[in-house]
């Protein structure tokens, strides 16, 4: 793969993402020449990742861009594209690139109607808005997305990843919704799962959950990332109805709100440790009976 010219880019906007991202692309070689950002956040960002960079708004920043970076919001991101295309803005030969990770590449396409070259690229990774930021890209893949039968688009997507550090993968654009579903499932209800067990060890008398919890926890995901459903532990792939029962009563009287996710997680852990052999044939229905009855009933 050839290496893109030394590439104007411009910022829109300076959030989290944004923010660290054109930091990633100026450290490959690459001149941030704008960006904007009017909260104090991203005021704050531009100056720590992006000094000098001047703030302007969307249309004159993209308007000095030969690489346009939009790190927005899902929601807002159809919208500007549209006012900016409206605005007159955008001019063939320029890469345009978002990266969010529900789109693919039709909310580009006013941008794609002025000859502009329309990327995905989506950093798998979850951002604070900080210089750390900056080498967790160098541990993350990006999800890249062009034109399915524009093989120089993908080839330039993959560049551009490769220089911030990352590892490129081709998403087709149709399967953007699956691979979005998968890794908001993955990522954003890990962080729920992590919270609600951490709040009921502190209902357990635990001074400091999180230290508890982080042994057990990075050695369960890198158990699970290694080995698949064979690194299921615990009282569902075991065929401890009791256990479990006894679990669904607790929760029902000290944390009633976590019930139904604790009932539901328990339901696929049991399906999947069928599905994997751990959880054995004889003691599979009294498992499946103990979840599914309600709390306070004994189990029979």
């Amino acid at each position: 793969m050839n290496r893109p010219a030394r590439l104007a880019v411009g910022v829109v906007s300076a959030g989290r993402v944004g923010a660290v991202l054109g930091a990633a692309l100026a450290r490959a070689g690459h001149s941030v020449v704008a960006a904007s950002g009017v909260s104090r956040e991203s005021v704050r960002r531009a100056e720590d990742l992006l000094p000098g960079v001047p703030l302007l708004a969307p249309d004159e920043v993209v308007e000095r861009a030969d690489l346009v970076l939009l790190a927005l919001p899902d929601d807002a991101l159809g919208g500007m594209v549209r006012g900016l295309a409206a605005a007159g803005a955008l001019r063939a030969g320029q890469i345009v690139v978002h990266t969010c990770g529900a789109h693919g590449l039709d909310v580009l396409a006013p941008a794609a109607e002025h000859g502009a070259l329309p990327l995905a690229l989506h950093p798998v990774m979850t951002f604070t808005g900080r210089a750390e930021d900056l080498e967790r890209i160098t541990t993350c893949s990006f999800g890249v997305t062009a034109a399915d039968d524009d093989e120089a688009a993908w080839s330039v997507g993959e560049v551009l990843v490769v220089e911030m550090g990352a590892e490129p993968v081709r998403v087709p654009a149709a399967a953007r919704p699956l691979y979005h579903t998968a890794l908001a499932h993955g990522a954003n209800h890990l962080v729920t799962l992590v919270a609600e067990a951490a709040e009921l060890l502190r209902g357990a008398g635990v001074a400091d959950p999180e230290r508890m919890l982080g042994p057990l926890l990075s050695a369960a995901l890198d158990n699970a990332l290694r080995h698949g459903d064979r690194a299921l532990t615990g009282p569902v792939a075991r065929g401890d109805a009791g256990t479990v029962l006894a679990h669904l009563n607790v929760l029902a009287e000290h944390a009633p709100d976590m019930l139904p996710a604790y009932r539901a997680l328990a339901a696929r852990t049991a399906d999947r440790a069928q599905q994997a052999g751990l959880l054995r044939a004889d003691l599979a229905p009294d498992v499946t009976a103990a979840i599914e009855r309600g709390p306070g009933e004994e189990h029979r």
